[in-house]
């Protein structure tokens, strides 16, 4: 008799432990997502991360929180700092100028960039293939963008010759987006102009450059706020020269022709990397993926303005086209 008191006693036990870790409450996963930038700047990019996650069956303030954090450059470093001290799960980070920051602030976090013009060049990974430590990601820049952005040029501007290029020496991801362009330059038979535009005087002087040199057209390795894209725009059409960039903004603000990743896309695929390290995986064995998606976007009301005929063909290629 004794013998069934203790394994109903036993029994009970297991019971009443069963029941009590039933109660309580699931772990939600959370997520920190750093930018230096403004959110409403990227905004279709964070609403793509979001269809992403949800695409994976996570819905935020549900079964997955997400810490969004945004600020100047400047700021970053604390906001990383800050993210760190919530123990968050994963990092998300919206380009090099968070990445950097997120780097500095934590080595076991695991961080995820959604962009990124040259992982290995800036010192985020050991390789693509093995990232070996704790930043895994998508890389922005495909090898052959700049080949495709002078073809681009070559059947809009078939004499295109001399172009002005400008970069900003002190931007992550610069030199290599220049070496690839000064490849593809060669292969095309153009010559380069590389002007430095480090900040928003500069540009009035890139252009006066360009204008001397006799430049054909202008592509635009460097990011500009919606103040300088405005400067640009009214520059190229005063200097009647058609402008390339691999960023769609521009080509919103009155730029002619965008060609590059496109961002949506890797902001969206990189909840598939915060999928699988919430499941178990390492970002040491999680390889870089590159764009496997590209945006042609043309302006027509510019090509205009400037005195340029867009080849049919070029037009049908375009996955937008602004009039």
């Amino acid at each position: 008799m004794s013998r069934c008191i203790v394994l109903f006693m036993l029994l009970l036990s297991l019971l009443i432990l069963r029941f009590a870790e039933a109660q309580q409450p699931t772990k939600v996963p959370q997520v920190g997502f750093l930018a230096a930038i403004s959110p409403v700047a990227i905004s279709a990019r964070i609403e793509a991360f979001r269809q992403g996650l949800n695409e994976l069956g996570y819905i935020e303030g549900k079964n997955i929180g997400v810490e969004w954090r945004s600020a100047g450059a400047d700021r970053v470093p604390g906001l990383a700092a800050e993210l760190v001290r919530l123990k968050v799960d994963v990092i998300v980070t919206a380009g090099p100028l968070s990445t950097r920051p997120a780097q500095g602030a934590t080595k076991t976090i695991p961080i995820v960039m959604a962009q990124d013009d040259d992982p290995v060049g800036n010192g985020f990974v050991a390789s693509l293939a093995r990232p070996g430590g704790n930043i895994t990601g998508l890389a922005s820049l495909s090898p052959d963008l700049s080949g495709k952005q002078l073809e681009l040029l070559k059947e809009i501007v078939p004499k295109l010759s001399r172009m002005a290029v400008l970069g900003n020496s002190t931007r992550p991801g610069n030199a290599r987006s220049l070496r690839e362009t000064e490849l593809a330059a060669e292969a095309f038979g153009v010559k380069l102009q590389y002007l430095d535009v480090l900040g928003p005087k500069d540009i009035d002087t890139a252009f006066r450059e360009a204008g001397r040199a006799r430049a054909d057209a202008v592509l635009m390795l460097v990011a500009t706020g919606v103040p300088q894209r405005k400067q640009v725009v009214e520059l190229a059409v005063k200097s009647r020269l058609p402008v390339i960039s691999g960023r769609p903004e521009l080509v919103e603000a009155g730029g002619l022709m965008t060609y590059g990743a496109s961002l949506n896309d890797l902001y969206r695929r990189a909840a598939t990397y915060v999928d699988k390290i919430l499941k178990g995986a390492k970002p040491a064995d999680l390889p870089i993926e590159q764009p496997t998606k590209f945006e042609l976007v043309i302006n027509l009301k510019t090509a205009k303005q400037i005195g340029l005929t867009i080849p049919p063909n070029v037009l049908a290629r375009a996955d937008r086209v602004i009039r």
